[in-house]
């Protein structure tokens, strides 16, 4: 009985833990936010909200990896303490496709990333 408690317990805190960026799905946002902006300017808001997406994504996943260590040695998993970022990362992805998608509508040179 007490194994299974703490199995109960280890399989709960872990399910609580902070997503790895990759896993994050991208929330929505229209493209019509970028449809007044020229290709120059489009292009540059991209590499702006990829590297806010970057840097963001760097601080989800280090939450992701103290959660990791935290719950292995207290169950409880740091970043239900302290939060996390995975709506920032949401947001930034929703924003690079919005912005992706108004450089294709507007006939703009796409340079995407993989």
């Amino acid at each position: 009985m007490k194994q299974l408690t703490i199995a109960a317990l280890a399989a709960f805190a872990l399910s609580a833990c902070a997503s790895r960026p990759e896993s994050i799905p991208a929330s929505f946002v229209s493209h019509e936010k970028y449809s007044g902006n020229d290709c120059t300017q489009l292009s540059t808001y991209l590499s702006d909200a990829r590297s806010q997406l970057q840097k963001v994504s760097a601080m989800q996943d280090s939450k992701a990896n103290m959660d990791a260590a935290t719950v292995f040695f207290v169950l409880v998993p740091a970043s239900k303490l302290s939060g996390d970022h995975a709506a920032d990362v949401a947001k930034l992805k929703g924003e690079v496709e919005a912005i992706e998608t108004a450089q294709v509508k507007r006939g703009c040179k796409v340079a995407r990333l993989a």
